[in-house]
């Protein structure tokens, strides 16, 4: 399964979320699935992309003309597809994307899996959606969807494929659980 890893191109103050990257991506590596991400070689990205390589695992990075005319492109990778802008950049990865994970991130993390949390919620999309609680990292947006249920915005089925992750075990164990899920469905279905 292809996996769309969001984060930061920064790696933060918080130093012990690099741990949990590598570990993250030494999984994803190590387990045959493959990483799709933002294609840069920068902070959290870099970090990412560098473990699950290191690991034996496939990784393609998506990455906008504009950063590549910065040179900010991670050149190792098993495959950089270049996009005109970010619009298209978003698209390509969850078009590639079997499963979505967002890690501590700024306002381009956070957008992007607003999307995926759009589009599972309106049944557009049927697919992990994991966004990674770091050291309480998410606690606000965690209470926005709450709120938004609470005031009749939203409902807790409409919210049932967004999961709050409080470690990388337990997005590992979820992403597990759903491949393993998704492999019964394929072997009935021959």
């Amino acid at each position: 399964m292809n996996i769309t890893v969001y984060l930061s191109a920064y790696k933060g103050h918080d130093t012990s979320l690099n741990q949990a990257v590598t570990d993250l991506g030494t999984w994803i590596g190590k387990s045959g699935n493959g990483l799709i991400y933002g294609g840069s070689k920068a902070g959290l990205m870099g970090i990412l992309a560098e473990s699950a390589l290191a690991a034996g695992g496939e990784v393609i990075g998506v990455e906008p003309a504009i950063f590549i005319d910065q040179e900010l492109q991670h050149e190792g990778l098993t495959q950089l597809i270049v996009t005109q802008d970010m619009s298209e950049r978003k698209a390509k990865m969850i078009e590639l994307g079997d499963a979505f994970i967002a890690l501590p991130g700024g306002t381009g993390t956070l957008e992007e899996i607003s999307e995926i949390m759009s589009r599972i919620s309106l049944g557009l999309l049927q697919a992990p959606c994991i966004i990674y609680n770091h050291h309480g990292y998410y606690n606000g947006l965690k209470q926005l969807l709450d709120h938004m249920i609470e005031q009749g915005r939203s409902t807790k089925e409409r919210q049932s494929g967004i999961r709050f992750a409080e470690s990388i075990e337990d997005i590992t164990d979820y992403l597990q659980i759903y491949q393993d899920k998704r492999n019964r469905q394929d072997v009935a279905e021959r």
